[in-house]
């Protein structure tokens, strides 16, 4: 599994509680995070370096955890691997239309996943009468990341990103970055209980258990599942923070040249 960071281990953590028996190989590019600002082609560079690093690990399956890359760089991802590809956004878009009673649904995202329109194909090819109206939350992740989950300025900039939706009468709202799961009680608490929050990462541990499961391919013993973190830089402070996102104490963390 890999994101563009940390934001990613909720998608770890979904599937620690829902697949117990399966090793977990996660690399985290903490070097160059953030990824929703930089450009298609860097982005995908960046993707293909990652997909070459894991597959070097003998994984079975592959997961983008990143929605931005999920966005931007999956054909590329898809194209160089060896094994099934899965990402986020194509579970979070099943999960949205199924939960939407008015077919109105908010997303939100990093500006690059925002631009390039993937959960509105994503859910129109689902169900084209469904409305979208989408926003970018540029702030969301260094927010996140510097563990501002309800800090006062969070708060208000939040309130301001979701304004233009909460306009336009949205019952479902996706949350289009493995971030933002750390913000669900901040987010739940400014657009109120009757809007549903679409969370990415258990979307994504029920579509890759069913896959798992169809494919025959589930760890079959009972052994201590081993978990491997690599980042690209700054281990000690992915450790920090990544415990709060992931609910428990790291095992190893390495640091790996791409």
């Amino acid at each position: 599994m890999f994101d563009s960071g940390i934001g990613g281990l909720t998608v770890v953590r979904s599937l620690m509680e829902r697949l117990p028996f399966e090793n977990i190989v996660y690399f985290g590019d903490t070097a160059r995070v953030p990824y929703g600002i930089k450009s298609v082609e860097t982005i995908n560079r960046y993707a293909s370096q990652i997909t070459d690093f894991l597959l070097k690990k003998d994984v079975k399956l592959l997961i983008v955890a990143c929605n931005t890359m999920a966005a931007v760089a999956f054909q590329a991802i898809k194209d160089i691997s060896t094994v099934p590809v899965l990402e986020v956004i194509d579970a979070s878009a099943r999960n949205a239309v199924e939960q939407s009673r008015v077919k109105s649904i908010g997303v939100i995202g990093t500006p690059a996943t925002i631009n390039s329109n993937a959960y509105a194909r994503a859910i129109r090819l689902l169900d084209n009468k469904v409305r979208i109206f989408s926003q970018a939350c540029p702030l969301f992740v260094p927010l996140v990341e510097e563990g501002l989950l309800d800090h006062r300025a969070t708060k208000l900039i939040a309130k301001e990103y979701l304004k233009p939706l909460l306009a336009e009468k949205i019952d479902t709202l996706v949350l289009g970055c493995t971030h933002y799961p750390l913000l669900k009680p901040l987010l739940q608490e400014i657009v109120g209980n009757r809007i549903k929050l679409i969370d990415s990462a258990q979307a994504m541990a029920g579509i890759a258990a069913d896959l798992i499961e169809k494919q025959k391919i589930g760890n079959q013993g009972s052994e201590e599942p081993d978990y491997v973190f690599y980042v690209s830089d700054v281990p000690y402070r992915f450790q920090a923070i990544g415990e709060k996102f992931l609910g428990r104490k790291f095992g190893r963390v390495e640091v790996a040249n791409l």
